[in-house]
């Protein structure tokens, strides 16, 4: 499968994701090796913390729209990096059982002076099943051009 090349992308254009469910036990693993905070590796400390309860690291939440987006096929082959990850914002907690599918819409493409890639600045809203974005943030997702 190969994704859109640079020249392919346009101010504007919209991609929707599939959806994914984080399950107690994938917020917990992932908090244990990356941010083993009481709020997201224990349930019972949860529960008196700020937040009422157990919720997903912030970090956890931000990987899973990356990787949702990735799944649309949409970089797949032309995908060279990024570059600037800015305006991140963590808006409401996602809890065990909570299904994250995000949006991202196109904000800026820039050609680079090298001609064989561009970079699209992307803006990402991660919403919760119930429609809540809970995350926001912009990714300058460097892209190869079409070959000649």
């Amino acid at each position: 499968m190969t994704g859109r090349y640079f020249q392919d992308f346009a101010v504007g254009d919209v991609v929707e994701t599939a959806g994914v469910t984080l399950t107690e036990s994938a917020i917990i693993d992932f908090a244990l090796v990356h941010d083993p905070q009481p709020f997201h590796i224990d349930r019972v400390a949860a529960e008196s913390g700020p937040f009422g309860g157990l919720i997903a690291s912030g970090f956890q939440s931000m990987a899973l729209s990356f990787r949702l987006l990735l799944q649309t096929g949409i970089f797949a082959g032309t995908s060279l990096g990024g570059g600037v990850m800015d305006e991140v914002r963590w808006l409401k907690p996602v809890r065990p059982g909570d299904t994250l599918s995000v949006t991202m819409t196109v904000v800026s493409v820039t050609p680079s002076r090298r001609g064989d890639r561009g970079t699209v600045r992307c803006a990402y809203a991660t919403r919760n099943q119930q429609g809540e974005v809970v995350l926001t943030f912009l990714i300058n997702q460097i892209v190869a051009a079409r070959p000649a």
